[in-house]
Parts: structure tokens; sequence; C-alpha cells
């Protein structure tokens, strides 16, 4: 039994890992920033985008990460799965952020937090 569940932890951890790589690649998320977004080295996000790095369960990069791959989530079905439209949200100023820009904005967890909160509120109800 304790083989399963690191199995399925290690399963966990390299699914959402490959979220945030196919994110960055949507959104153009170079590895600095992406680094600087969930809280990890620029090496490490490096890796990450590459396949060779895996976010830890338990950590504060996991729940950014997850955090990050819920923003794209919500903006993807409001702009109908055009990542340009996406891409121009995240780089255009935005009173709901005190006219700063979300991209930003989401570089700090409070921010990215904040910009979740702020997409989840005006997506189409399920």
């Amino acid at each position: 039994m304790p083989q399963a569940i690191a199995a399925n932890a290690q399963d966990r951890a390299r699914i959402l890992s490959t979220a945030v790589a196919e994110v960055a690649r949507h959104l153009e998320i170079s590895s600095t920033d992406l680094g600087s977004i969930i809280g990890i080295s620029q090496p490490s996000a490096s890796r990450l985008m590459r396949g060779d790095f895996t976010v830890r369960e338990r950590t504060k990069e996991w729940e950014l990460a997850a955090l990050l791959v819920r923003l794209y989530r919500g903006l993807y079905s409001i702009v109908g799965s055009n990542d340009q439209l996406a891409k121009d949200w995240l780089k255009s100023r935005n009173l709901a952020f005190g006219n700063e820009i979300p991209f930003a904005v989401i570089q700090k967890a409070s921010g990215l937090v904040h910009a979740c909160d702020y997409v989840d509120a005006h997506r189409a109800p399920a």
C-alpha cells in the first residue's frame, strides 16, 4: 500500500508540473517569470518546463502552481480558448488591480489569488 500512495503522489506531481509547463507555453511565460510566480528558482523552472523537475506536494510551490493552472483555466473559459486574448488580458492594465498589469500582480502570491478570484467571478456559470 505505501508504494501505491507514493506512486499516486508522483503521478500528481507529474500531472501538475506538466500542466504548469503547458500554461507557461500557452501564455509565453519565461522560466524566470514562472519561477517568480510559483516560488521556485529560474533553473528549477527551466527544468520544469523541460519535464525534468516536478513541484513537491504540500509545499507553497505546489499551491502556487495549482493557482496558476486555475487562473489559466478560468481565462481559457472566458476568452473561448483564445490564448492571444488571454495573453493580452495578462499584459493590459486593469482597474480591478489598481490599474496595474495582471502579469505583474501575479508575481506575488496575494496577487495570484486575487487574479484567480477575479477571473472566477467573471466566468460563465457552470
